[in-house]
């Protein structure tokens, strides 16, 4: 099963919208393109940066085979409210060519069962069993997967590679400990992006799915290629991975909370991208303090990396 898709950095995209506040499929294929131009191995389609409860399953297929055309290597996110829908969207990644699953527990019908959660991730799996899939544990899914489940399941299907993990350090520990030791061939993805550093360095985790990395993606590939070195114990690059960590801190904790599409879009803006000035629901919007916040903290960061990034050293060979 091919898994380099996942052994590199991953965005997971936005939905960009058109004045009606509709899917602007043509600015999502560029932006997926110009993430692959940058140096990233795939981007996420449609997980919770991409709006999957606003959109309908035609929608969020037309994005996915999109980008999937014009060469962009999709990991499909299988978020929805019923088994049906979840497994439609990974009948369909496994039709067009997709590169990877990024497999979502059922959510609020018996989201806390874990026979209704293995039935769920059986039927997603045995759709597509042909594309390598990652099961994705957030605590806002309400369901964290442990290592029997995941076992149980990866035991019956072969295509099951991986998992990544939303979590904070507790949870990216006990994955690397009770799941990705137990088999070297499971793989560990962080994926929130607050815990680059302490998933690469000391969970060994192998790629990242990054929320912040689409609007910073230079700045998110460093920070990876910098915690990829201090995991081989370079102290230079340990260092400097610890620095930017906190330095990002602010902008990436936006990535843990309910706001993080307003807060990523806004960023967008700031970067003159006037193709996420809106969000599918008009109402949605940051409130005045949060947007004169978010913007403070851009450009403070944009101000402090260009001045640290010309350091040199391990630095320089990491960009």
């Amino acid at each position: 099963m091919k898994k380099d898709v996942f052994l590199g950095t991953i965005p997971a995209l936005l939905t960009p919208c058109t004045a009606d506040r509709q899917p602007d499929f043509d600015a999502l294929v560029r932006k997926g393109q110009e993430m692959m131009a940058a140096g990233m191995s795939g981007v996420v389609y449609c997980g919770s940066c991409g709006d999957w409860p606003l959109l309908t399953d035609e929608q969020r297929m037309e994005g996915v085979e999109r980008l999937t055309k014009a060469g962009v290597p999709v990991v499909v996110g299988t978020g929805a409210i019923n088994t049906r829908s979840a497994v439609a969207h990974a009948a369909h990644a496994q039709k067009i060519g997709a590169a990877g699953l990024m497999v979502i527990p059922r959510v609020l019908s018996r989201g806390l069962s874990v026979a209704a959660q293995r039935n769920h991730f059986k039927a997603i799996l045995d759709a597509a069993p042909d594309v390598p899939a990652i099961i994705y544990n957030s605590p806002y899914y309400g369901y964290s997967t442990k290592a029997d489940l995941f076992f149980a399941l990866r035991a019956e299907h072969r295509n099951l590679i991986g998992f990544k993990e939303f979590g904070g350090k507790a949870d990216l520990s006990y994955a690397a400990e009770h799941i990705t030791s137990q088999d070297d061939e499971v793989i560990l993805m962080v994926g929130v992006d607050t815990e680059v550093y302490h998933g690469f360095v000391k969970c060994g985790a192998v790629g990242a799915i990054t929320g912040i990395g689409t609007i910073f993606p230079k700045e998110s590939l460093l920070q990876v290629a910098l915690s990829r070195r201090a995991a081989e114990g370079c102290p230079e690059a340990d260092l400097r991975a610890r620095e930017l960590a906190e330095a990002f801190s602010v902008l990436a904790k936006f990535d843990e909370g309910v706001d993080l599409v307003l807060y990523f879009k806004h960023l967008m803006v700031l970067k003159g991208e006037s193709e996420y000035a809106l969000n599918i629901n008009e109402t949605d919007a940051l409130s005045p303090s949060q947007a004169k916040f978010c913007e403070a903290q851009f450009h403070q960061f944009n101000k402090w990396f260009a001045a640290w990034s010309r350091q040199g050293g391990v630095i320089a060979e990491c960009m």
